[in-house]
């Protein structure tokens, strides 16, 4: 028995050892020349800092896509290319107009209109009626004894509180569901007066006439209560001698559920608005797996940076060309892997996103239209930023380190494959600093593996820290790479990802969604 167990200890070592050297054969195609060559393309002037949703992001786009289609990755199941499109939005104020009682007043000067969150309309009503705060739950409810079928409600922003304690249920004082509160009582619309204010700013004025554009999870036009804001002095006079009482309640924070006010008003409001719809990318290509074919091993990077500004280009090398460029050269030797008979046993998605920078909008897209089910996604390695030393860290240990996140969050054998590998291999110091719950920069929340872990998928994320310096500025240039700390930081990861895609079994997903994540 011994015997046995040792020739089978014996086989299983040399299987181990001979997997470790396969592995780095490969690993050894990820290159400071390889990295650099694609890095001085995808951070060139040329692609115009690859802002989300102009001409420079879809020239990256297409970059990436013919590498991958050089590479010989597949488009994943059911896509016809590499790219998955997904829509962003500008709206356009194309007329407003208010009256009550004939009255006319004037646009940006007694109110505006939330465009993004209202959709063309025509509202006509005899009466408007004062609720308070709009709020109507089962703690506390502002429509008392009030009839507002057929009528516009006016409420105040905010919410009553009592010796500092909120009265409201949950999320009943927001926006959205005080909308929702009037609109299941019969209003057909509503007026929202800002207690806090006496006038608009520009910017938000600016905003209400044309917004920026924006990532349009759904383009149906939402059901929602027609709604503007109003200054509380333009409405004054509709509610009489009682309205400043009302106000100076309102800033106090005091309980308006049970004040009464309704006037005859004929109130007309007309919204016209118009949509421009642009679609941005993810490029997304795929190793299908030897074994597991059906499981899937993520790697993702953001192609996309900040454009010009001021007539200033910003490149982005580290942010994200450096996670961009990992993610082409990784694919290019797993394929070279693959094509030598040495495919993973699951299938490894390639995949660049867009609009991270801008509020991680292609991350969300995917994961809420996930192209390979999410519960078949066994990890998502997500690289943002690998290509510089954190100018903050002051430790001896610069040329040879890498942040790690995520590694104590829904798998514990996230830390342990990426340990072992590592300390194996290129022997990186793993510094877990912003995996503190405490790290007052959120690192957890800023990067494109958010979007898997809020869908239960366990994620690694590599940084190297920069949040100084030449951050989100335009001198992150290639001059600044440091190459052979990059490579090394690439190495490991690909031989992470090599673990991940041929161990026997998914990752475990055994320590649940961190709290915090929506």
């Amino acid at each position: 028995m011994r015997l046995l167990f040792a020739v089978s200890f014996l086989i299983c070592s040399v299987g181990l050892m001979a997997q470790s050297k396969t592995a780095g054969k490969y690993a050894d195609l990820v290159t400071a020349t390889s990295l650099k060559k694609h890095l001085n393309i995808i951070a060139s002037d040329s692609m115009m800092g690859r802002e989300t949703g102009t001409e420079g992001q879809r020239m990256a786009a297409e970059y990436i896509q013919s590498q991958f289609d050089r590479i010989g990755l597949r488009p994943l199941p059911g896509m016809s290319g590499f790219q998955q499109l997904y829509p962003l939005r500008i709206d356009s104020m194309e007329e407003s107009n208010l009256s009550i009682f004939e009255e006319n007043f004037k646009y940006e000067t007694d109110y505006l209109v939330p465009i993004t969150d209202n959709h063309s309309a025509e509202v006509y009503a005899e009466y408007i009626i004062f609720v308070g705060y709009g709020i109507d739950d089962n703690a506390y409810s502002d429509y008392n004894n009030k009839k507002v079928d057929g009528k516009v409600v006016v409420f105040f922003s905010g919410e009553p509180m009592r010796k500092g304690q909120k009265l409201a249920e949950g999320n009943s004082a927001s926006l959205e569901m005080k909308l929702i509160a009037a609109q299941n009582r019969g209003a057909v619309g509503a007026i929202i007066l800002d207690r806090s204010t006496d006038r608009f700013n520009q910017r938000l004025a600016a905003k209400s006439r044309k917004t920026g554009m924006y990532y349009a999870a759904d383009l149906t036009e939402k059901n929602i209560l027609p709604h503007i804001f109003m200054l509380p002095s333009s409405i004054q006079k509709l509610f009489g001698k009682d309205y400043d009482s009302y106000l100076d309640a309102a800033k106090s924070d005091m309980m308006l559920n049970e004040l009464m006010a309704e006037e005859y008003a004929k109130i007309r409001l007309v919204i016209r608005k118009s949509s421009t719809i642009i679609e941005a990318s993810n490029v997304a290509g795929m190793i299908e797996g030897t074994e597991k074919k059906d499981e899937y091993v993520f790697v993702t990077a953001h192609y996309d940076h900040l454009g010009v500004r001021n007539g200033k280009i910003y490149n982005g090398a580290d942010d994200d060309g450096s996670g961009t460029v990992s993610v082409i050269q990784m694919a290019e030797a797993f394929a070279k892997a693959a094509k030598e008979g040495n495919g993973p046993k699951r299938s490894i998605v390639f995949m660049t996103v867009s609009g991270e920078e801008k509020g991680l909008w292609g991350s969300e897209y995917y994961s809420e239209h996930p192209i390979v089910p999410l519960e078949k996604t066994s990890v998502d390695l997500n690289i943002d930023m690998i290509g510089r030393v954190d100018t903050e860290r002051k430790k001896s240990d610069t040329g040879s380190y890498v942040y790690v996140v995520g590694h104590d969050k829904i798998s514990s054998e996230l830390s342990e494959i990426n340990e072992r590998v590592n300390s194996k291999t290129t022997k990186l110091t793993l510094d877990y600093k912003f995996d503190d719950p405490k790290d007052p920069n959120r690192i957890y929340y800023r990067s494109d593996h958010y979007n898997f872990a809020r869908k239960g998928v366990p994620v690694l994320f590599f940084y190297d820290g920069m949040l100084k310096a030449d951050y989100h500025q335009p001198t992150d240039d290639t001059k600044l790479i440091h190459w052979t700390l990059f490579e090394k930081r690439a190495k490991m990861i690909f031989h992470t990802c090599w673990e991940m895609a041929n161990r026997d079994q998914m990752l475990k997903r055994d320590l649940g969604i961190p709290e915090g994540i929506r």
